[in-house]
């Protein structure tokens, strides 16, 4: 499990960083890159639940924002959203948003219940 929470850190690092030409990069960067955070420190065994948890229903509440473009975009037909990187309908920046945080909701219930299992609590200081 620990090599799997780290080569996930890689991927979502690398997720972060390919968010540098995105129309709001710093949100996607900053969303990205503390899930990267925390598979890194699941992966060395540190288990931080309380933080785990509040990502959890934060990722909850946006895929709920996003969901009504997800629901609009599979009513008319599913248009592709790979075409190009440039997104030339609102629809298509939409759904990749609420397919970014549903990964990013898997990710951290997969924290949650992989670093519960053989991670140590964070010392408080």
């Amino acid at each position: 499990m620990k090599i799997t929470n780290g080569i996930l850190g890689v991927l979502f690092f690398t997720f972060a960083a390919l968010q540098l030409n995105d129309l709001d990069p710093w949100v996607w960067i900053g969303i990205y890159g503390s899930i990267a955070l925390l598979c890194g420190l699941t992966a060395i065994g540190y288990y931080v639940p309380k933080i785990l948890l509040g990502s959890i229903l934060f990722t909850m509440f946006g895929i709920g924002w996003y969901l009504p473009g997800f629901i609009s975009w599979l009513q008319t037909g599913m248009d592709s959203i790979t075409g190009s990187m440039k997104a030339e309908s609102p629809h298509i920046e939409l759904v990749r948003e609420f397919l970014g945080l549903v990964l990013v909701l898997a990710t951290l219930i997969w924290l949650y219940w992989s670093g519960k299992k053989y991670a140590r609590d964070i010392p408080k200081n």
